[in-house]
């Protein structure tokens, strides 16, 4: 089954280069474009895609309350957010509204196609001009990833706070640091009560708050 996409942008040129570039690939199909947040609302419902890929700057509904309401009424939809700005706010207020994705405009032709492909595998992707900026604002703030950003965590703690906000199951982290999966449940567990914390999405929020890069 093809997995079908809804484009949004108020930039008509943008919008048929994105179409241009996934139509190319056979297990995809654009069901749809829409050039403002209303449309989004409108056509998400009446086409049903799997993913929803959205400039956040539009007119009418902006990108960021499209998501909050799609997230609501649609929580089937995935949200990859397209924006101009890499700005640390923007990444934070976006995926804090459901967004599972963020791609800027100038990395699109690169990014985007990985941010969708990591979606369809249920992970999280933020591209790395974001994931840069979002530690540089932690850097910048004197709160360093080694600092405030992770108060009394240990390294390994840290490790899987990230994999868990890149949506990665206990199984997969296990693989991946080479422990037991029966380990990754007691680190998930002291993270969420150092942290005071309550469940993998509460974590995944925090850990994109930090600037985590997630993809």
């Amino acid at each position: 089954m093809r997995l079908r996409i809804l484009l949004a942008d108020d930039h008509q040129m943008f919008l048929e280069s994105l179409r241009l570039m996934l139509d190319r690939e056979e297990d995809i199909k654009v069901v749809g474009m829409a050039s403002n947040g209303l449309e989004v609302f409108k056509l998400a419902k009446e086409l049903a895609p799997d993913i929803v890929c959205m400039d956040i700057g539009m007119p009418g509904m902006n990108g960021i309350e499209a998501t909050r309401r799609l997230r609501t009424t649609c929580p089937q939809i995935k949200i990859i957010a397209l924006s101009a700005l890499s700005e640390r706010r923007y990444v934070v207020e976006i995926m804090d509204a459901g967004a599972s994705g963020y791609v800027t405009k100038a990395e699109a032709c690169g990014e985007l196609l990985r941010a969708i492909r990591a979606i369809q595998r249920g992970r999280r992707f933020v591209c790395a001009d974001a994931a840069a900026t979002l530690t540089d604002a932690q850097m910048d703030a004197g709160n360093g990833l080694e600092t405030s950003s992770f108060p009394r965590l240990g390294p390994r703690e840290r490790q899987v706070l990230q994999l868990i906000a890149e949506g990665h199951t206990s199984t997969q982290i296990a693989e991946s640091l080479h422990i037991a999966s029966g380990t990754v449940d007691v680190h998930r567990r002291n993270l969420m009560r150092k942290l005071n914390l309550h469940g993998v999405a509460e974590l995944t929020r925090y850990a994109i708050r930090v600037g985590v890069a997630v993809g």
